[in-house]
Formats: structure tokens, C-alpha cells, sequence
């Protein structure tokens, strides 16, 4: 795959993941939870927080495997 095409898949995948969540949030969730609808951006924030508090990013390192191992910053 060229960088061009990779960079392109990038860019759609940044513009199109949000709006299917804002989509299955905006008819879910009003209706389930008595939630009001979300905006684009609002679905686009959701999903960094969400990246970001469930493995969007890896400071720590594991030093070993097993019991008594230590992670490393």
C-alpha cells in the first residue's frame, strides 16, 4: 500500500468512525436511556476520551512476566 493510499484511508477512517457512532448513539440511546442526540464532534470527543481511558495510549512497560513483575515508565 502507497503512503498516499494509506494517508487517504487515515483521513476517511478519522471522518467516517465518529459519524457511525454518532448514528448508533443517536438511535440507542435517546430511546434506551432517555439520553439526548449527540453532534459529529461530540461523537468525535467521546471517542478520543474513550481511546484514551481504555488503551489509546501505552506509557508502561512490563519488565517481566508472573508474579512480583514491576512496570517500568
Amino acid at each position: 500500500m502507497t503512503f498516499l493510499a494509506l494517508m487517504l484511508l487515515i483521513i476517511l477512517a478519522v471522518f467516517v468512525i465518529p459519524a457511525i457512532f454518532r448514528w448508533l448513539w443517536n438511535i440507542t440511546c435517546p430511546q434506551v436511556f432517555n439520553l439526548s442526540e449527540i453532534t459529529y464532534w461530540q461523537a468525535f470527543r467521546l471517542l478520543l476520551l474513550a481511546g484514551l481511558l481504555f488503551g489509546g495510549a501505552h506509557f508502561a512497560t512490563q519488565t517481566g512476566s508472573g508474579p512480583g513483575t514491576s512496570f517500568q515508565l
